[in-house]
């Protein structure tokens, strides 16, 4: 696995760990990766085979496997934007469910950022998803 298909697997897992491929989250996932180098550059001629590969290892392995073969893949500080990534996206469609939260939690055991950094990630997400205008 490269760190582009590491990256990106990362961030399908965050969207894909309900066993819902939520339409909001894989819209969020696809303009988060655009943004970004490798990404940037790569047409759908390269993106659409690489997400298809991921999809594959997801639906054999499902995404324990798919994080867990990821994460090593990638730097420290690419493994903390993609953190970072993965906690903005289980937030995208406004329900963080038990799953997604033990995704999370697995990821931050994989990866070599520390865990008050992880845990300070997930404190400003829960800040910037609150419905602070809500009645």
């Amino acid at each position: 696995m490269t760190p582009s298909e590491a990256f990106a697997a990362i961030g399908l897992a965050a969207v894909a760990c309900d066993g819902v491929l939520d339409g909001d989250e894989a819209a969020m996932l696809r303009q988060l990766l655009e943004v970004r180098s490798p990404y940037r550059d790569l047409g759908d001629a390269v993106m659409a085979p690489m997400f298809d590969g991921l999809l594959g290892r997801l639906q054999s392995g499902g995404w324990q496997e798919l994080v867990a073969e990821a994460a090593p893949v990638l730097t420290t500080p690419q493994q903390e934007t993609a953190f970072a990534m993965a906690a903005l996206l289980v937030h995208t469609n406004r329900s963080f469910k038990p799953v997604e939260q033990q995704m999370l939690a697995r990821l931050a055991e994989l990866i070599a950022v520390p865990a008050e950094r992880c845990s300070q990630i997930l404190e400003v997400m829960a800040v910037l998803h609150r419905d602070s205008l809500g009645t």
